[in-house]
């Protein structure tokens, strides 16, 4: 039975009645309805064609032929409940583990990154017999209630924060309170999280886990300083805490340079256990958690089976092997690398041609550098910071004060979809334009969503 097609009007009003209105969609005012798409590219219902530089969980590209023959062949040969015995599951965890330091070599399936954070928290605190937990301010975790406890992006809005859960600041070297100027930001936000360890101690509670992404998205596309991520790993040790690392948006190659994000703080630094899920499986729901033997081992002692009816089933596998496949067959963490560096030069650029764009950052080498400052000639400041296809450009109202600039975030991401180039925000004050596009984004989509940007500046720059 073929599915029925309606009108964009009436697909709109249909979802309005059927589905919670929280589930809110991109350009809610004006949503943009999406029938088909292939690589970097989404397709609405007149065959318009739009750039996606958002759609991180197609990792390798919309609908990658080599991703759907493998769901295909799969689907017709076998799926089924993950407590049968197959091949694929311990090949893809063998595939894993070949991309991750050593002592990360025992792999939980899961459906999606709010499970596996979820199991990750359990693991935490079955280890450590200890409840509390350590996140950064503005962090977002997952939908499942536990998450939301240990998400101050979401509890804030919410029931608040519980007594077990303690916030440190975000180690944002631009509006945060150790600026770019700091002799040495890393240590002195780790710093901040050990001053958090002690008045934990003081109150008699004990840390179970510190929480956070390898690479702060929502909290506004942020790179840690240098050094900050082993610095706390050794105060949360010796706290008898571990290290959690959520991988969920930041892995698989997206900084180009390595393939997961926690490794650009340098070899010598290992979380004790990695979450991973959106781009491993393309869009098909796969996701992971990878610890250590020690941690792993006290989750099976305590005598209670942990099982998960489709997570790593044989098609999820099927699927997530062959993103492996594609990410080096096609050498998409060079093409991260190279577009990337291209995009941040063009926003560079961009800095010298437009009197509203006083500031650009770039990443390399696991440190943030000042490439130049101009003097500003008016009250909007762009700050962009990046590594690989992660990529985050903030717009502020004033230099000095880094008053962000809500409105005018919003105003540039709505003239973009008029150009037919699909962004959207992030960041506490929703002031950052993030880029965190499929692999697959090439030079000439850098060109052209730069020189959106580009009309877009000069436009408002004319009013």
């Amino acid at each position: 039975m073929a599915l029925e097609v309606f009108h964009k009007d009436e697909t709109l009003e249909m979802r309005r009645k059927l589905i919670g209105q929280s589930c809110r969609l991109f350009f809610s005012h004006d949503p943009v309805k999406i029938i088909r798409a292939r690589g970097q590219y989404l397709y609405d219902e007149n065959g318009v064609q739009y750039l996606d530089c958002i759609s991180n969980v197609q990792h390798v590209g919309h609908c990658h032929p080599s991703i759907t023959k493998a769901a295909a062949a799969q689907m017709d040969l076998l799926n089924a409940n993950t407590r049968f015995l197959h091949d694929n599951i311990v090949q893809y965890a063998k595939r894993l583990a070949a991309t991750l330091p050593k002592k990360l070599c025992v792999f939980y399936f899961v459906n999606s990154g709010s499970e596996a954070n979820d199991l990750a928290l359990r693991l935490a605190r079955q280890y450590t017999q200890h409840q509390d937990v350590i996140v950064l301010d503005h962090a977002y975790h997952g939908h499942l209630t536990s998450l939301i406890d240990i998400s101050p992006y979401k509890f804030r809005k919410l029931e608040g924060q519980k007594e077990w859960v303690h916030v440190a600041p975000l180690p944002d070297t631009y509006h945060g309170i150790y600026r770019e100027d700091h002799p040495n930001p890393g240590q002195a936000y780790a710093d901040t999280l050990k001053s958090i360890i002690e008045e934990v101690h003081k109150k008699g509670r004990k840390i179970s886990a510190f929480f956070a992404e390898a690479l702060p998205s929502v909290g506004g596309q942020i790179i840690f300083p240098s050094g900050y991520c082993k610095r706390v790993a050794e105060y949360v040790h010796e706290a008898g805490g571990v290290y959690v690392a959520d991988e969920v948006q930041t892995g698989f190659g997206r900084v180009g340079s390595h393939f997961w994000a926690f490794q650009l703080q340098g070899e010598d630094f290992c979380p004790d256990i990695v979450t991973m899920g959106k781009p491993m499986g393309n869009g098909h729901p796969l996701s992971c958690v990878a610890t250590t033997e020690e941690i792993a081992g006290t989750f099976t002692a305590n005598g209670v089976e942990y099982f998960n009816t489709f997570g790593g089933n044989p098609v999820s596998c099927a699927i997530g092997l062959a993103v492996l496949d594609v990410i080096e067959n096609e050498d998409l963490r060079g093409n991260a690398l190279r577009v990337g560096d291209h995009l941040r030069h063009l926003l560079s650029q961009l800095q010298t041609k437009h009197l509203i764009i006083g500031d650009v950052r770039f990443v390399r080498n696991y440190e943030i550098c000042h490439i130049f400052k101009n003097i500003l000639l008016c009250q909007i400041l762009l700050f962009c910071s990046g590594v690989g296809l992660f990529v985050g450009m903030e717009l502020v109202k004033d230099r000095v004060s880094r008053q962000p600039a809500t409105e005018e975030a919003a105003q540039l991401v709505g003239r973009l979809k008029e150009e037919r180039v699909v962004m959207s925000t992030d960041g506490p004050w929703d002031s950052v334009i993030k880029f965190k596009p499929p692999m697959c984004f090439s030079m000439e989509d850098a060109d052209r969503v730069t020189m959106c940007i580009d009309q877009i500046l000069t436009e408002l720059e004319s009013k």
